[in-house]
């Protein structure tokens, strides 16, 4: 059935939302869950060849949570959305049971791939706020990616996953060795690229003002 399992979904947003009162607040308020009702009408249109309508009920859904799941993608049981605004999940996505999505969040593909071109999300996984998981590979169980996190290859189970170029930190609880996390001073490739240019432009004009003082000797010897 379409809504199999509508109920669970909406007790697990209630229990493990601090700010769900109840399971009948998840049903009428929380668009999180509502993109789930959405989506598996748009699913099960999809997986019977009814692809325009497929498209135009996860756009209705779009328009009305600001969640945009393509009705190809495979949702697992528990999916918790937590604000949701602005969440994208690619066609050949998968998300595993009981996971936990934030807003800003991109399960998308790279642009080089073909067939298979979105991430495999496991089960029990946390996708924090602006997170961007790009590409056709796994996410392993129990896994937590940081916020605005840009994950382009697998991640093991049971890991912490950070940083712009996202690497793993984190395994079954235990730090990964030669890798100092710093929360605060996280690199900025962007100003470290104009940092660069900003030394090369200067490394240029110094050897522009020495020829030119060069050519300015060999004038006055003349």
């Amino acid at each position: 059935m379409i809504f199999k399992g509508l109920l669970e979904d909406a007790r697990s947003i209630r229990d493990r939302d601090p700010a769900a009162r109840s399971t009948l607040e998840v049903f009428l308020l929380y668009p999180g869950f509502h993109i789930l009702i959405w989506h598996r009408i748009a699913h099960w249109l999809y997986l019977h060849k009814r692809f325009f309508l497929a498209r135009w009920v996860s756009q209705l859904g779009r328009s009305f949570t600001g969640i945009e799941i393509h009705p190809g993608a495979k949702i697992g049981r528990g999916l918790f959305i937590d604000h949701g605004m602005g969440i994208v999940i690619g066609e050949t996505a998968e998300v595993g049971d009981y996971c936990t999505i934030y807003h800003g969040v991109t399960l998308g593909g790279t642009g080089h791939d073909k067939g298979k071109r979105h991430p495999t999300i496991g089960n029990n996984v946390l996708i924090a706020t602006g997170a961007k998981v790009l590409g056709p590979f796994k996410v392993g169980d129990n896994s937590n990616i940081g916020a605005n996190a840009v994950v382009l290859q697998e991640v093991p189970p049971n890991s912490t996953v950070v940083g712009l170029k996202a690497r793993v930190v984190k395994i079954d609880g235990q730090r990964v060795p030669s890798f100092d996390l710093d929360h605060v001073n996280v690199p900025d490739p962007l100003s470290q690229e104009l940092c660069r240019l900003e030394r090369r432009v200067y490394n240029n004009e110094r050897r522009l003002q020495e020829e030119e003082e060069q050519i300015k000797e060999r004038k006055d010897k003349q």
